[in-house]
């Protein structure tokens, strides 16, 4: 597997003895020698296989040649153009191009030098997130330094990080940032993966909000979250029983969420809200929610199944019937068949799941467009369960 490191170099204050150096501290007790650029104690600790250092026609590329490491006479020519362009800001890739081979040979690795836009704009920033995917194998284990580039590049790294575990099935394995105190000239070094956690639960939260599967939350919740996949299949299988029988063990748990997860405690309130259905007191109840909730989500197959469910339930409860027994169920559903509602709402579920062109006029409009089928769906389950009266309480 390949570990890829994605650093920035960026331009510190310069005197008459050169860029100012930085002695590094990890927090674990170990320090750098005084550098000018992060990266390279960064490397050295990581030991990656592919350095891509990426800067822009104003960085400090003269350091890589004449600062931290020693070259000597060799690409003499090169190099002093490369010093003459940086004192410009006016590096150009050509410029670059020669000295690739001279510093991988130096570090003992592959070393890219890649130029890029000052991302001012929406276009410069989308092509920076290109260029970086650009030197990211598929599988490749990625670091990401952010520590010398421009202020704003630290927001765009992290959203880079996101592309390339889409884009490239990376792992990221941190954010690395440096951070310089003028005031103590102390530079702690942070590690901010951190971040992608919190990103990994709202786009959890947004996924759940879009289709209802709580089962994105699984992986994101350790042993405990297991339960939770459970229960999120067993309730789009529309078995609510077993759905919530899944979900009561999962929230009776300690260890529901992870104690050493910060990202996890930020979206726990969000997160038992949206699977408070259970604690509904009957099965009618609970069945009416998930209707409630489907029909808010935009899954009008489920929202009928659940209502024609639910008042089924209700109905079994009323005149006493064991609500979990199914012939006292058929029982209940044949009660319910003299009821208009039930029937249209059963004719109606039947059109979405099977497709058939439905004979009743009213099916037929509501399947015409998604408002006339919501307002339908809606005007059915309020009918046939006191939805709006549930919403208002």
């Amino acid at each position: 597997m390949t570990t890829t490191l994605l650093t920035f170099l960026g331009r510190v204050p310069k005197t008459e003895s050169g860029y100012r150096k930085t002695s590094y501290d990890f927090g674990d007790g170990s320090r750098s020698e005084p550098v000018a650029f992060f990266g390279w104690p960064l490397q050295k600790r990581i030991a990656a296989d592919r350095l891509v250092i990426m800067g822009t026609a104003g960085s400090m590329w003269d350091h890589l040649f004449e600062g931290d490491i020693v070259f000597g006479e060799e690409a003499q020519d090169a190099r002093w153009r490369l010093l003459e362009a940086t004192e410009a800001k006016a590096v150009t890739a050509d410029l670059l191009a020669p000295l690739q081979q001279p510093l991988s040979e130096r570090l003992g690795c592959e070393a890219r030098l890649v130029l890029i836009p000052y991302c001012r704009h929406e276009r410069e920033q989308t092509e920076l997130l290109s260029i970086m995917a650009q030197h990211v194998e598929r599988g490749d284990t990625v670091h990401i330094d952010v520590s010398h580039g421009l202020r704003h590049l630290p927001m765009i790294a992290l959203l880079a990080a996101l592309h390339l575990r889409v884009a490239r099935d990376a792992k990221i394995g941190a954010i690395w940032y440096g951070a310089f105190d003028p005031d103590t000239n102390e530079a702690p070094v942070h590690n901010l993966v951190g971040l992608l956690r919190i990103a990994d639960w709202i786009q959890a939260l947004h996924t759940y909000d879009k289709d209802g599967d709580y089962g994105v939350f699984s992986p994101l919740l350790g042993p405990a979250g297991e339960l939770l996949g459970r229960a999120a299949f067993f309730e789009r299988t529309t078995n609510s029983v077993k759905a919530r029988e899944a979900l009561s063990g999962w929230a009776s748990r300690k260890d529901r969420f992870l104690v050493d997860d910060p990202a996890a405690e930020l979206f726990r309130e969000e997160l038992e809200h949206r699977v408070r259905w259970h604690r509904q007191p009957d099965r009618a109840s609970w069945e009416k929610e998930l209707a409630k909730r489907y029909l808010e989500q935009g899954d009008y197959v489920r929202a009928a199944i659940y209502g024609l469910e639910a008042a089924i339930s209700a109905q079994a409860i009323q005149s006493g019937a064991d609500v979990g027994d199914f012939g006292q169920r058929d029982s209940a559903r044949d009660e319910l068949k003299s009821s208009q509602g039930f029937r249209t709402l059963n004719n109606l579920r039947n059109a979405l799941a099977h497709g058939v062109r439905p004979s009743d006029q009213a099916i037929e409009r509501a399947l015409k467009d998604e408002t006339n089928l919501r307002n339908a769906l809606k005007r059915l389950l309020t009918q046939l369960l006191g939805l709006e009266r549930k919403q208002g309480a």
